[in-house]
């Protein structure tokens, strides 16, 4: 069975490659799922070989390094000054030297679980993907509630006091990798080069981003910055409903990747488009890119859509967002020069389609 599933593949990975890269082609990945761990790895390494058009020079953010599946391993960080445990899922690359961490903070009732794809597709670019997951915010808030009760329980998470434990959550979990990655009985025992970390979250997770990785408080000052994150993504951005964005954000001194979508509205909360386009422009400390996706909602950087969706998935959406992530990555984390070419030239309008809207300034 699994020799069909390989000639089924190879003939879709010639067939599809002549046209654009296919690392989330449907049928591949399909195939992927169903093909045994060999199969995996040597499907993996064609993938890796150069695509078709997808941008400025042989650069291609969208091929895989190693198999589409990486290993992950689910851990919890205890933070004793707090008491609190925090769950992580840390995705692997197959490579075990010393590789760039990138952490995600999930959306308000979300988990260490979601938003797999872009942990998946991380770590198979060789990255160390750690999913942290913020116990009083993540999907413990409704998963015991009927369903009458889960959104005024989802309306009641999203509080202060639960956004100051996020922003000392991600402290404590740089701490805790530190002591694992130093620590030669570990599983993660010299994995990790903490000397080059990413930020990353969605929504709620965005907010939490923006607050460690630059941003003012009203009164002044940057107290929850946290000097090891070298780069950030906020996927669904906002800006602060009290105060200026250019007061709040002015300060941000190392490169931020913006994500959204035309219909980027939450279900909780009434964060309008208007607030998630004004962080772009408040920012001229460092490099800073943004794109926003026709029709997209607020799911898009999910794993799966929402109950209030209106608009059907489109499938390009999860490349672009992927492409785009990966590019910034191996720009700003790595220092990839082929990579900072495709960011800042063609390369994005290779995978981006005519109604998404792209802006950046590299100065």
């Amino acid at each position: 069975m699994e020799s069909v599933v390989f000639k089924m593949l190879i003939f879709e990975i010639s067939s599809q490659r002549a046209k654009s890269n296919i690392s989330a082609h449907p049928s591949v990945w399909d195939g992927m799922k169903r093909a045994g761990s060999i199969t995996r790895r040597i499907l993996g390494l064609l993938l890796a070989l150069p695509a078709g058009n997808v941008g400025a020079g042989d650069y291609d953010p969208l091929a895989a390094v190693a198999a589409f599946y990486p290993p992950h391993l689910d851990l919890t960080v205890h933070d004793a000054a707090r008491g609190r445990d925090l769950p992580v899922r840390v995705y692997l690359p197959t490579n075990t030297a010393p590789e760039p961490v990138i952490l995600f903070s999930h959306g308000l009732g979300g988990s260490r679980t979601g938003s797999a794809f872009l942990g998946e597709h991380w770590a198979a670019r060789g990255y160390v993907a750690v999913f942290l997951q913020h116990p009083g915010s993540d999907d413990s808030v409704w998963k015991d509630q009927p369903a009458a009760k889960r959104m005024p329980a989802m309306n009641q998470a999203a509080s202060l006091d639960n956004f100051r434990l996020r922003l000392r959550d991600v402290p404590a979990v740089l701490n805790q990798l530190e002591i694992w990655n130093a620590d030669e009985t570990n599983c993660l025992a010299g994995r990790l080069d903490l000397k080059k970390v990413g930020m990353s979250g969605h929504s709620f997770g965005a907010v939490t981003t923006e607050a460690v990785s630059g941003e003012s408080l009203p009164a002044g000052g940057q107290p929850f910055t946290d000097p090891r994150i070298r780069a950030a993504i906020a996927f669904s951005p906002s800006s602060p409903k009290t105060g200026s964005a250019a007061k709040t954000f002015g300060a941000v001194k190392i490169p931020w990747l913006l994500m959204t979508g035309t219909k980027d509205v939450a279900p909780i909360g009434d964060t309008d488009m208007a607030s998630r386009l004004a962080v772009y422009p408040a920012l001229h400390g460092a490099p800073k890119y943004e794109v926003v996706l026709h029709d997209a909602e607020h799911s898009v950087f999910t794993d799966r859509a929402l109950p209030n969706d209106r608009e059907p998935r489109n499938p390009n959406h999860h490349r672009v967002i992927l492409a785009l992530s990966t590019a910034f990555w191996d720009a700003y984390l790595r220092g990839d020069a082929g990579a900072l070419a495709w960011l800042n030239g063609s390369g994005p309008r290779s995978v981006l389609e005519a109604d998404d809207q792209w802006r950046f300034s590299a100065h």
